[in-house]
Formats: structure tokens, sequence, C-alpha cells
């Protein structure tokens, strides 16, 4: 395997020398190349290496603007930036830029490693195993019904289809994925895991879920928000590769933030379901967020839009939310407030408490979609992906 190539930029002479120092003694690491620049300079970088490393001041004075076109013109990079700017903000620029780790100001030598070793499988791989299919669900805005949606498709994949299903809430501030399908009190969650991490395995990550159904597993997200800390990018990796490995399907809850833990599971995604509504607040979140997906390179035949409370008669086609946020709507699952709200109240899957409700029947088509084999799905654009991996 051949060993990555990194180039360092930065106008700090000082701070080029310290971060190639630390780099070299990274038996991963391959050739290294300092350049000394500004801002505007990044453009002339014409040997693009695997991983650009960008420091100092240079993402504040216009170097994001730099790495954004650098992005366009070579998608096969990967963008490191050391900052002492962390704030959410600055965050979110950076990853609409394509930059895939924002490290802070001194680059600490375990960091830097391990931001290394993060991004280098992934060029490589292409993202993790060839097991499970790895679905992420994420709200574009807060009350979408993502949580819902999640829940209750991986209740129909495992009991309308057999499959193994494993839900893992990464909501880490105020997650709360299993009141939604059954009434047991977790007795471990996803903070847990993490503070055992070295413990990980296949026995050890079952026994942290709750089995809610036969062959339907849940990883409960933290029950103190303080305990979010505990999640890092690496433990969630680590626990994605193990439940690919063990279950036909892992469904993630991702929750609304957007910076490393949450990039985990998007980056191993088989698909990504943004969860939107048919209002303008909706869509325009919705736009925002596929956004930071072209940016950051994910390829927009694993990203479906679901349409969550869809009503025909609304003012807004899914044609306009199409054309709108410049992805394809994968379901609409239509509004049934009654039975959706029985359903949330009563903590039962909505598919055993309302067989005949629109709702349930819209999940079922999900499922059967998702759960068909490649060959027997048709030549439509899920088929096609599944039948790539």
């Amino acid at each position: 395997m051949s060993k990555t190539r990194i180039t360092v930029v930065s106008s700090d002479a000082q701070h080029l020398s310290q971060i190639t120092s630390v780099l070299e003694r990274d038996s991963n690491v391959g050739e290294i190349s300092a350049v000394r620049c500004d801002a505007a300079q990044l453009e002339a970088i014409s040997d693009m290496p695997d991983v650009l490393i960008v420091n100092g001041g240079l993402p504040e004075n216009g170097g994001l603007e730099s790495l954004a076109r650098l992005r366009q013109s070579h998608p096969d990079a990967a963008f490191i930036v050391v900052s002492d700017n962390q704030s959410p903000e600055f965050l979110l620029k950076a990853m609409r830029a394509g930059v895939r780790e924002v490290l802070p100001t001194p680059a600490v030598s375990d960091l830097l490693h391990d931001a290394i070793g993060r991004i280098a499988p992934k060029r490589k791989a292409g993202g993790g195993g060839q097991d499970g299919k790895i679905l992420a669900m994420t709200s574009c805005k807060g009350g979408s019904g993502a949580t819902f949606l999640a829940t209750n498709l991986a209740w129909v994949l495992a009991t309308n289809h057999g499959k193994r299903v494993a839900l893992i809430d990464l909501n880490l501030q105020f997650g709360d994925a299993a009141m939604y399908v059954t009434d047991q009190t977790p007795a471990s969650n996803l903070a847990l895991v993490c503070q055992q991490i070295h413990r990980l395995d296949a026995a050890f990550l079952a026994s942290a879920m709750i089995d809610v159904a036969p062959g339907f597993s849940l990883l409960a997200a933290p029950d103190d928000p303080a305990h979010a800390t505990d999640v890092r990018a690496e433990h969630v990796e680590a626990i994605l590769k193990l439940a690919r490995a063990n279950y036909d399907f892992v469904i993630v809850d991702v929750g609304r933030s957007l910076d490393g833990v949450s990039l985990q599971p998007f980056d191993m995604a088989d698909m990504i379901f943004p969860v939107v509504q048919l209002t303008l607040p909706f869509i325009r979140e919705a736009k925002r967020l596929v956004q930071v997906f072209l940016s950051l390179g994910y390829p927009m035949n694993k990203v479906g839009l679901i349409v969550n409370r869809y009503q025909k008669s609304g003012d807004i086609s899914l044609e306009d939310l199409e054309k709108t946020v410049n992805a394809k709507v994968y379901k609409a699952v239509p509004n049934a407030y009654e039975a959706v709200a029985a359903s949330v109240n009563q903590g039962e899957p909505i598919a055993r408490l309302a067989k005949n409700s629109p709702v349930t029947k819209a999940l079922r088509e999900i499922a059967e979609s998702l759960a068909a084999e490649p060959e027997k799905a048709g030549k439509g654009w899920l088929s096609r992906l599944f039948a790539a991996h």
C-alpha cells in the first residue's frame, strides 16, 4: 500500500517547521512538502498531494475560498486546516469548502496523526467494508420527523423482511430514539461504549444495545448531554465498521449537528436520507445541507430526500423541491398526524399500531426497496448504487 503524500502550507515559518517535524515521525506518511505562502498563492500549487494541510491565518484571509476552488479541480485531495478559530460558523464554512478536518492550534502530534489516519483509509478503500449497508438519516431542520422515520424503518426492515438491523442514535445532545419504539430503559448508551472503546467487539456492542424486536437492536444516545464530548469521530468509525460487519442494515440517526463526529456516518454511508418538509424554512436548510454534501465530494446518487408529512395539495410540489435543492426525492411520506401521534405517545412502532396507515405503507415501500437484492431492484439509481458496492 502506497504511503500518503502530504503538503503543508503556512505563512508562518515556525509553524511550517513544527508540523513538518510531527509528520516526519509518522510511518504512514510518505513524501512531505513544505510551502510557505499566503492565501492568494494556494491555487498556484501544481502538484496536488493526497493531503493538503493549511495552517495558521490562511483560512481566515481568503484561504477557504481558495480551498473550495482547489476542491473543484482536485476532488481526490483531502484538506486539513489547522486554526485557532474553532467557532461553529468557521467550522461550517470549512466543511462547505470541502475541508475534512479542522484541528486546533498548535497542531498536537496525536490529533494530527489521528486525522491523517481517518482520511487515508477513506481515500484508498472508499469508506469501509462491503457487508451491511449504512443508512444515515438526518433532519434538515428541527421537527422534521427524522427520528420517527429512522426508528420505524428499522422496525419494518427487521420485522417484515427478516433483516438484522442496528440503529445508532447519534443525536448526542438530546437523542431519544429509543422512546419511539420501546418502553425499555437503556442499560448502556453510545457514550458509555466510547468510554470503553478498547473493549469494542461484537459481543460488547450487542450487550450495550436494546433488543427492540427480533433482529432489531438500538444503541441509545448519551443520557446526559455533557457526555457528548466522550464520543469522538474515531469511536464512531470503529463502531460503524463493527456494526456493518454484523448487521444487514445500520441506520444512524445523525441529528442536526455538522462536525467531525456527524461527518463520520455521512462518509461511510451507502445512502444519506435528509428528511425535509415542503415549507420554505425546511427547503432552505435542505439546500444548505446538500451544498455541504457537494462540497465534501459526496456523489449525489447516494443522497435521497425523504419528504415527510407530504400533502399533494400543498403550494410547493416535489418537482419544485428537487429543482431548488438540487437533489432527488427518494420517497414522500404522507401526512397522517393522528396515527403518528398515537405511535409516538405510546412508544409503539406505527406498523404494528396502525397497519393500514399511509405512513405505514410508505415505510413498507422504503423497506422493500432497500431490502431488495440489487439484481431484482430494477434499474433505478438506488439499485445502481448498491450494485456498485
